[in-house]
């Protein structure tokens, strides 16, 4: 694959990744900033915290389908002939990192976005659906069990790497398993301040079995 067609390939996956959907459909529907909001987080925990259930569900879809869609970039250009079987696992990785970096940086809203755990599950998805049917399996339990988003994130992404390193599900994939520890490394960081909540015992706890709230502009 030509230089020319990897740079605008990975700035597609940037840009996809970028789509500020909190900021964007809380203003446009709501007239709602949900940064100025909450946590301050541009990401779907503070809208369904901020915006209600409905709101909230929104935009951890397209947030999904931002992830799925720029990993699915490799799928087209294997089809199209452009890169090989070989390559393809390591360019959906590329595209899926880049948009998760577009999401925590976007260009759009002054690279100032949401922590990605949306956007990394499209990205798993696109890679290995029966795993992340598996992680998310993980995150519903354990956020029922402990109403804590925050930690159910940490640990669901901890469950990629961890399934994928057992050869749970097939053959283990060594650059598959590089990958879940470094996404998992990154999610820690990016919920440092949850992970001191959690520590201190005050951490907001989400009631998924409760009412929908009604926003207020």
């Amino acid at each position: 694959m030509s230089v020319a067609l990897i740079i605008i390939t990975i700035l597609a996956a940037y840009l996809l990744g970028s789509i500020p959907s909190s900021v964007w459909y809380g203003i446009g529907y709501f007239g709602i900033d949900v940064r100025k909001h909450g946590s301050g987080n541009a990401g779907a925990t503070n809208t369904f915290r901020i915006l209600g259930k409905r709101a909230g569900t929104v935009v951890m879809l397209i947030d999904v389908l931002k992830g799925w869609t720029a990993t699915s970039i490799a799928s087209m250009l294997f089809y199209m002939g452009m890169i090989g079987e070989t390559e393809l696992l390591m360019y959906k990785i590329i595209f899926g990192i880049v948009a998760i970096i577009g999401h925590i940086f976007p260009v759009f809203v002054r690279f100032k976005g949401g922590k990605g755990i949306a956007t990394l599950l499209g990205m798993v998805l696109a890679i290995h659906p029966e795993l992340a049917l598996l992680c998310i399996t993980i995150f519903i339990l354990t956020l029922i069990a402990s109403q804590y988003v925050s930690l159910s994130s940490m640990l669901a992404t901890l469950a990629f790497p961890v399934l994928s390193w057992v050869g749970l599900l097939g053959h283990p994939e060594p650059l598959l398993i590089v990958f879940g520890f470094v996404m998992f490394v990154l999610v820690v960081i990016t919920h440092k301040k949850n992970i001191v909540r959690l520590v201190n015992g005050n951490e907001s706890r989400v009631n998924i079995f409760g009412k929908s709230k009604t926003p207020k502009a």
